[in-house]
C-alpha cells in the first residue's frame, strides 16, 4: 500500500485561512452609490487587495502586474500568525456583515454568484473560527516547511526589483518562522500540539532541507532566474547571488534548524495520537474540516453511506467485466475475488493500495512515456470532443529535487498569476514512482483536463479577482479527479481494461475516504483501521500504519479528491438521466467549469438552471 500514490496538489496560498479573516479585521463597509454592481465590486476589489497584499509570496504568485491594483509599494513580508481567536471570529462577523450590506440589493447574475459564494464561505468559517489552534500549518506533506522551499524556488523574476524583493523576503524567514513556533506553543499549551511521530517527520524534512547545504536548490534556481534577465550585468548577477547564499546561509537554514530543535523540544506535549474525535469537540472541529475541505454540507454519517454505495457499485462493473456470465472464464490473468463485509460485494485481493493492483495490464504500452510533455500533449488532443475549448499554453514539466522526493507529493501544478496564465508549471516526483498508466493519470489530474485546464478555463472567464483566493478543495480537486478518472478511457485500453482499471482506483480512494471518516469521526485505533484494510486483502502493517499517521496529520483531506469526484460525476448522471438524449458532456463540463470553484450545493444549482432550463 502506497499512500505517495495519490496525487496532491501544491496549494500557492500556504499561509492559512485564519490570517486572511484577520487581516480583514477593518473591512466593515462601503459607500453607496446609485450602482449596486459598483459598490459590490469596489467592496471585493478592496477584499483582494488587502489579502493578497498581505503576503508577499501570494501577492506574487497571484498577480505578475501589481501594479494594475496599485499594489506596487506593498510591504514585504511573509504574513504571520495569530492566536487571537476572539479577533478572528469578531473579522469573520465583520466581514459577513458588511457583505450582507448587499443581501437585497439588484446585483448582475455574475456578481450574485460572487455574493453567494463568499457568503457561503464566511458562514463556513464562522463556525469553523472556535477551532483557531486545532489548524495545522505542518501537517504532513503539505505543510508550510515543505511547501515554501518549492513556493521560493519558483518565484518568478519578472525584472530586477522582483529579484531584490525576494532577497528582501528571503531575510524575514526566521521572524515568520518565529510567529509559526509562537503558534505551535500555544497549541502546545492548550493539549493540542501534534503527535510525536509527526514532529519527527516535521524534524526530518527540515534536517533533509539543510543538509542539502550548497547543493540546496534555493542556490541553483536563483541563478536560473537571475540568468533570464539580460538587463543585468555579469557584476550585477554576482552580486545578487552572493546575497542570496548570505540570507540562505545565515537565514534560510538557522530557520529551519531552529524550527527542528523547538519542535523537538515540544514533542511529548500533545495529548492524541489519534483520530480528532478524541479531541475536546474533536467532532465538532471534524464536521468543519469536511465542509471546509470538501464544500458539502451532508452529515458526515450520510457521506459514509454514499461512499459505500459508489464502492458497490463499482465493485458490481468490475464484476460485470470480470465473470460476465458469472465465472472467470479461464482469465487467469485477474486475481480472484475474496468476500467484503463492509458493503457486502465482492472485491479483488490486491498486495497494496497501487492504483494498478487488480488488474495485471502491461502499463508500459500505454505511450512512450519518456517524455511527459507528449503524454500532456495526447491527452490535450483526446478531450476536445468532451470539453470546451481553452486558450493555448505553455507549460513546463519540471522534476522535484531528489533531496525532496520522500517529502513531496508524486506531482502537482503550480498555479499560474491570475494576469498570466500563459505559461504552467508541473512538478513531478521521480522518487514517488509515477511512471507507466500511473504517470498518464496523473497528468491528466495535473495538466489536461485537470488543474491546468480548469485553472486556465476560470481565469479566461475573468470573474471576480476575490474568487480566485477563497480556496474550495472540493471542487478543485474533485475536478482533477474526476478528469483523472476520465482519463482511463483515454489511454490506449481496450473498454474492459479501462473499465477495471478506472473502477478499481474509485474503489481505492472511497477506502481511503472511509479510513479518513472512520479515524477522525468514528475513532478508529490503528488495529481498528488494520482490521478495515485486511477486509480488503491489505495486510501490510507498515503500509497501513504509515496511512494511519497520514490520516491523522490531515484530516479531511482524502475526502476533498474522492467527495468531490463523486460530486461531480453524480451530478453528470442525474442531469444525463434527466436530459436524455439531449445531454451533452461538453456542455455539462462548460457549466460546472463556468460556475468556477465553489461548494456544491451552488454548483449544482447553477449548473442545473443552465442546462435544464
Amino acid at each position: 500500500m502506497n499512500h505517495s500514490s495519490f496525487p496532491l496538489k501544491k496549494r500557492k496560498y500556504f499561509l492559512s485561512f485564519f490570517l486572511f479573516l484577520f487581516i480583514l479585521l477593518t473591512i466593515t463597509g462601503c459607500s453607496r452609490t446609485k450602482s449596486g454592481d459598483e459598490d459590490f465590486r469596489k467592496f471585493t476589489d478592496q477584499l483582494f487587495r488587502q489579502e493578497v497584499a498581505a503576503s508577499t509570496i501570494s501577492l506574487h504568485y497571484t498577480l505578475q502586474d501589481p501594479g494594475r491594483y496599485e499594489l506596487e509599494n506593498s510591504p514585504v513580508t511573509y504574513g504571520g500568525f495569530t492566536t487571537d481567536q476572539a479577533a478572528v471570529k469578531a473579522s469573520t462577523e465583520n466581514v459577513a456583515a458588511a457583505l450582507h450590506k448587499f443581501k437585497d440589493t439588484k446585483l448582475s447574475s455574475e456578481n450574485r454568484l460572487t455574493y453567494n459564494i463568499l457568503d457561503s464561505y464566511l458562514n463556513t468559517a464562522i463556525s469553523g473560527a472556535d477551532f483557531l489552534l486545532y489548524q495545522e500549518p505542518l501537517s504532513p506533506i503539505t505543510g508550510i516547511h515543505a511547501q515554501l522551499p518549492v513556493l521560493l524556488s519558483e518565484y518568478q523574476f519578472y525584472d530586477v526589483a522582483d529579484a531584490k524583493t525576494y532577497l528582501k523576503l528571503l531575510g524575514q524567514t526566521d521572524a515568520y518562522f518565529d510567529s509559526l513556533l509562537t503558534f505551535q506553543r500555544a497549541k502546545s499549551r492548550n493539549g493540542l500540539f501534534m503527535p510525536d511521530y509527526q514532529a519527527d517527520s516535521v524534524i526530518s524534512q527540515c534536517s533533509s532541507f539543510v543538509d542539502m547545504g550548497e547543493e540546496n536548490y534555493l542556490y541553483t534556481t536563483f541563478e536560473e532566474r537571475l540568468s533570464a534577465l539580460p538587463s543585468l550585468s555579469d557584476a550585477e548577477k554576482k552580486e545578487l547571488s552572493a546575497e542570496n547564499a548570505k540570507q540562505i546561509e545565515e537565514v534560510i537554514f538557522p530557520a529551519y534548524q531552529r524550527l527542528a530543535e523547538e519542535l523537538n523540544d515540544l514533542k511529548g506535549s500533545g495529548k492524541n495520537e489519534k483520530g480528532l474525535c478524541f479531541l475536546s469537540d474533536g467532532k465538532k472541529y471534524y464536521e468543519y474540516v469536511v465542509k471546509q475541505n470538501t464544500g458539502i454540507s451532508e452529515s458526515i454519517p450520510t457521506l459514509q453511506k454514499m461512499t459505500k454505495a459508489q464502492m458497490a457499485e463499482d465493485l458490481n462493473a468490475m464484476e460485470q467485466v470480470l465473470f460476465p456470465t458469472g465465472s472467470q472464464n479461464g482469465q487467469s490473468e485477474y486475481t480472484a475475488p475474496s468476500a467484503i463485509r463492509e458493503c457486502g460485494a465482492p472485491i479483488l485481493t490486491t498486495p497494496s493500495l497501487s492504483k494498478n493492483s487488480v488488474v495485471r495490464v502491461d502499463s508500459s504500452q500505454v505511450l512512450d512515456l519518456a517524455a511527459p510533455t507528449s503524454i500532456l500533449d495526447d491527452l490535450k488532443n483526446k478531450i476536445t470532443g468532451a470539453f470546451p475549448e481553452i486558450p493555448s499554453v505553455n507549460t513546463s514539466v519540471k522534476y522535484v529535487p531528489a533531496a525532496m522526493e520522500e517529502y513531496l507529493s508524486p506531482a502537482f501544478y503550480m498555479i499560474p498569476a491570475i494576469d498570466n496564465t500563459s505559461e504552467n508549471v508541473i512538478y513531478i516526483n521521480r522518487g514517488q514512482t509515477v511512471e507507466g498508466l500511473n504517470l498518464f493519470t496523473t497528468l491528466a489530474h495535473e495538466g489536461y483536463p485537470g488543474h491546468l485546464y480548469q485553472t486556465v478555463y476560470f481565469t479566461a472567464q475573468n470573474a471576480d479577482p476575490l474568487r480566485s483566493i477563497l480556496d474550495f478543495g472540493g471542487y478543485v480537486e474533485g475536478w482533477a479527479t474526476y478528469a483523472e478518472m476520465m482519463s482511463y478511457y483515454l489511454a490506449p485500453l481496450s473498454k474492459d481494461e479501462a473499465v477495471l482499471l478506472q473502477k478499481n482506483s474509485s474503489v481505492m480512494l472511497a477506502l481511503y475516504a472511509l479510513a479518513d471518516m472512520g479515524i477522525h469521526y468514528d475513532g478508529w485505533s490503528l488495529s481498528d483501521t488494520a482490521a478495515f484494510f485486511k477486509d480488503y486483502g491489505i495486510t501490510d502493517v507498515n503500509a497501513i500504519q504509515n496511512v494511519y499517521e497520514l490520516i491523522v496529520g490531515n484530516p479531511g483531506n482524502y475526502l476533498k479528491y474522492y467527495l468531490g469526484y463523486l460530486q461531480f460525476f453524480n451530478l453528470k448522471k442525474e442531469i444525463a438521466a434527466e436530459l436524455g438524449d439531449k445531454f451533452s458532456q461538453k456542455e455539462f463540463h462548460r457549466a460546472v467549469l463556468d460556475v468556477g470553484p465553489a461548494p456544491f450545493d451552488i454548483v449544482s444549482s447553477y449548473a442545473r438552471e443552465k442546462l435544464l432550463k
